[in-house]
């Protein structure tokens, strides 16, 4: 079984941290505007962490983008200044933690350039604590950054719920949702669309609701989604989820319904192998193929795994390139067909591997999006299993 990577080199393998200082009205918190001119430049995805004080935002970045575990969030000190994260993965994006006591409506305060090229907004909210301080803030980000950029995402994570029952849970978002509602439907703002989710970093809630946040920052996704809907139906697959490795986050999965204790199984899935190759696999220094790129596969390209369940389903992992892999659910009788799911699986990574190169390359001349649809649908040819069993007996 082939290694992803060498995972104890020290380095961080989603970029560079730094730290952003506010702009250009505010030199009295200590920092110049120089370095929030310079990210204004860039051309990445951005997403903004908000929230009042200690409701959870620092942590929920650790844990999902930095593998920090739960427990060890209880030692983070509260964010003093706005820090901005570059995620260098299958996509790259920023994303910026703004400490809770920042007055960023400040009228000096440029929300043109925090707002501007936004992607997405996740607001956290704090379920253990009273919300109505949290619900004011809300409401005047949503307002203010829906003036600046209409096309934000706006989300709401209602965070920290492991502590608290089903009922208590439900009864929270409920009165949430049904609060910030009212108070944007006074203001005449109905056309403000919010997404709410419960989260907890103790659970997959945090990563289940970070892969919808990241979906959405995804021109590709129906694409993507329509991919994985060929390889499911061809090859008997029950669910499929396509991951970023890293932050066990999925990008994309088929039409099927999401069931819970499914994504579950398929998240752990990653973290065993992952254990399992840094132990017995070959790290990228030691292959003589060690020049991967975020649009090939690394190393051998064909690192997979396989783990039977004891309910007569199997779960398999097949490598798509150093940022991605496809978790597959299926039945063990469908399993028996092993040669059909390896060579659909390869036009569909063929056919992956074309859409974000043509990301990289085509849209810079406006026609991305018709050559992506042409080009998938000529290098995805799947075989049905008749078309498979008639090649056989050929």
């Amino acid at each position: 079984m082939a290694s992803y990577y060498d995972y104890d080199d020290g380095v961080s393998h989603y970029g560079a941290t730094g730290e952003v200082g506010p702009p250009s009205g505010l030199e009295h918190t200590g920092y110049s505007d120089t370095d929030l001119l310079d990210v204004a430049d860039a051309e990445k995805p951005r997403l903004l962490l908000m929230g009042l004080r200690r409701s959870g935002k620092s942590s929920i970045e650790r844990v999902v983008f930095h593998k920090m575990s739960p427990n060890e969030t209880l030692f983070v000190e509260s964010t003093t200044k706005i820090e901005k994260d570059d995620i260098i993965s299958f996509i790259d994006f920023q994303i910026w933690d703004f400490p809770g006591q920042l007055d960023f409506f400040d009228p000096a305060f440029d929300s043109e350039m925090i707002f501007g090229q936004c992607g997405a907004l996740v607001f956290v909210i704090d379920a253990q604590d009273d919300y109505l301080e949290a619900l004011q803030r809300l409401y005047m980000t949503v307002t203010r950054a829906h003036k600046v950029n209409p096309n934000i995402s706006f989300e709401v994570f209602i965070h920290k719920v492991d502590g608290l029952s089903d009922d208590h849970k439900i009864e929270t978002q409920r009165d949430i949702h049904q609060r910030i509602s009212d108070e944007l439907s006074d203001a005449q703002l109905d056309n403000i669309h919010l997404s709410f989710y419960l989260t907890s970093i103790y659970d997959h809630s945090i990563y289940e609701a970070f892969s919808k946040v990241i979906q959405k920052l995804i021109p590709q996704l129906p694409t993507l989604e329509n991919l994985l809907n060929i390889l499911c139906s061809n090859s008997g697959i029950e669910k499929a989820f396509l991951f970023d490795v890293l932050s066990k986050i999925y990008i994309a999965t088929d039409s099927s319904p999401v069931d819970m204790q499914s994504y579950e199984l398929c998240s752990d899935m990653i973290d065993v192998i992952l254990d399992v190759s840094s132990i017995y696999g070959i790290s990228d220094k030691d292959s003589p193929s060690s020049t991967s790129t975020p649009t090939s596969p690394t190393a051998d390209g064909d690192a997979h795994a396989l783990i039977r369940l004891n309910n007569g389903m199997v779960l398999y992992l097949r490598e798509v390139n150093q940022h991605l892999a496809l978790v597959c659910l299926l039945r063990e009788d469908n399993f028996e067909k092993q040669g059909l799911i390896d060579y659909n699986f390869r036009c569909f990574r063929e056919a992956i591997l074309e859409v974000f190169e043509l990301r990289r390359k085509g849209y810079s001349n406006g026609n991305g999006a018709a050559d992506e649809s042409r080009s998938t649908g000529k290098a995805y040819g799947t075989v049905e299993e008749s078309d498979w069993n008639r090649r056989r007996a050929g």
